[in-house]
């Protein structure tokens, strides 16, 4: 199972920018379906972005246009870059991997996961 550490989460003013990163270890992610959730309050995880082998990207309404998701798989990372972000992005970014899906955007497919970033955005 691939092991994921999240990177990147900080303070920001609202309409500020941060990129996450997330770094993979113990096997190649190439093949896997990876995305970005978060957990905001103590609502459920909600998927933020997906990037699947070859397919993807695609994102939650509510970042759509703000978010960008991309994945290396000769470094084995996967990166968001958030950028004009807003009070309601405030939560915990988790990164995750599918192994045995090319794409997916359910959460209950996802076999691995990090242990978080906080990401926290002040008006």
């Amino acid at each position: 199972q691939v092991q994921l550490v999240e990177s990147g989460g900080g303070s920001v003013e609202a309409g500020g920018s941060l990129k996450l990163s997330c770094a993979a270890s113990g096997s190649a992610i190439a093949t896997y379906s990876m995305s970005w959730f978060r957990r905001i309050g103590g609502k459920e995880r909600e998927r933020v972005a997906t990037i699947g082998v070859k397919s993807g990207p695609s994102y939650a309404r509510s970042v759509m246009g703000r978010f960008t998701i991309s994945r290396d798989n000769d470094k084995n990372t996967l990166s968001l870059l958030m950028n004009n972000l807003k009070p309601e992005d405030t939560g915990t970014y988790y990164c995750a991997a599918a192994s045995e899906y090319r794409y997916t955007e359910s959460l209950a497919n996802y076999n691995s996961w990090g242990q978080g970033t906080q990401v926290t955005v002040s008006s």
